[in-house]
C-alpha cells in the first residue's frame, strides 16, 4: 500500500512512529530546518499567518502571531493540533491545502512547512496561495531537498553513501518510510523558483539550511549532516 498526501498520518501506528521521530531533540527538522524559517519569517507579534500542512501545529506555540490559521489534511494532525493551541484563540482546519477556500488580501505570511513535495499540482496552490497574501505580503516555505528526492535508492540502508540520480526526470516517487510507502514528487530547484514566478512571487531568498556547528550535540553528527543538504527552503514577497 502506498500512501498519498497526508493519509499515512490517519495510520495510527504511523503517525505515533512519526510525532516520536519529529520531535526528538536532534530532529534535523529542530536544529536544521526550523532556525532558518524562524530567522527568514522575522517577527511576527503583529502579524496574521496561514500554516499550510501545519501537522500539529507546535510551530505555532512558537512564532507568538496576531492571528494563525492552521490547515492541515490528516484527521489526526487536526485533532493534536487542536489540543496543541487549546488555550489560544488560533484556528485549525480540517481541509486539504488543494481544497481549502483562501481568503484574499488575506495574510501578512504564509507558511509552509515540509509539505509540498506530496502534492502532485502546485502550480494552482501558489496561486492560491500569492492571492490570499496581503500586498507586501511573505510567502517562506520549506521542501525535502531536491537532490534526495530525484531517488529512493539513499531512502534506506546504513547512508554511507548518498545516490543522486534521475534529477531531471521530475513527478512522482514512491519512497521507503517509517515501514511504510509514500508518495512524493520531485521537482528541480529550477522548478520550484518558475512555480514561484510564474505565480507572481518576488524571490528573495534561497536556502539549504547549511548546518550550524553550535546547534549539534556531537562532532560527528555534525559532520554526517554536512554531507548532504536535507532541505531547501524559499522566500518569497508579494510585491506592492
Amino acid at each position: 500500500m502506498e500512501y498519498r498526501g497526508s493519509a499515512a498520518y490517519d495510520d495510527n501506528e504511523f503517525f505515533a512512529q512519526f510525532l516520536a521521530r519529529r520531535n526528538r531533540e536532534n530532529s534535523p527538522n529542530n536544529i536544521m530546518e526550523k532556525p532558518v524559517l524562524l530567522q527568514l519569517i522575522g517577527d511576527v507579534t503583529d502579524k496574521r499567518v496561514l500554516d499550510i500542512g501545519c501537522g500539529d501545529a507546535s510551530f505555532a506555540k512558537e512564532i507568538n502571531c496576531a492571528h494563525y490559521d492552521g490547515v492541515e489534511g490528516s484527521a489526526n494532525m487536526v485533532k493534536a493540533a487542536k489540543e496543541t493551541v487549546a488555550d489560544t484563540d488560533y484556528h485549525i482546519y480540517h481541509s486539504s491545502m488543494e481544497q481549502w477556500d483562501y481568503p484574499v488580501d488575506t495574510y501578512d505570511v504564509v507558511v509552509s512547512r515540509l509539505a509540498f513535495h506530496y502534492i502532485e499540482n502546485l502550480e494552482p496552490i501558489f496561486h492560491q496561495i500569492y492571492h490570499s497574501l496581503k500586498e507586501g505580503g511573505r510567502f517562506v516555505f520549506s521542501v525535502q531537498h531536491p537532490v534526495l528526492t530525484s531517488s529512493s535508492k539513499s531512502a534506506s540502508g546504513s547512508k554511507q553513501d548518498w545516490r543522486v540520480d534521475d534529477y531531471f526526470h521530475t513527478g512522482e516517487r514512491i519512497e521507503p518510510w517509517i515501514q511504510e510507502k509514500v508518495v512524493k514528487y520531485h521537482r528541480t530547484v529550477e522548478e520550484y523558483f518558475s512555480l514561484l514566478m510564474e505565480a507572481g512571487f518576488n524571490v528573495y531568498q534561497l536556502k539549504e539550511c547549511t548546518p550550524e556547528p553550535s546547534n549539534f550535540a556531537s562532532k560527528e553528527e555534525y559532520e554526517r549532516r554536512m554531507r548532504i543538504p536535507l532541505f531547501l527552503m524559499f522566500a518569497c514577497v508579494k510585491d506592492k
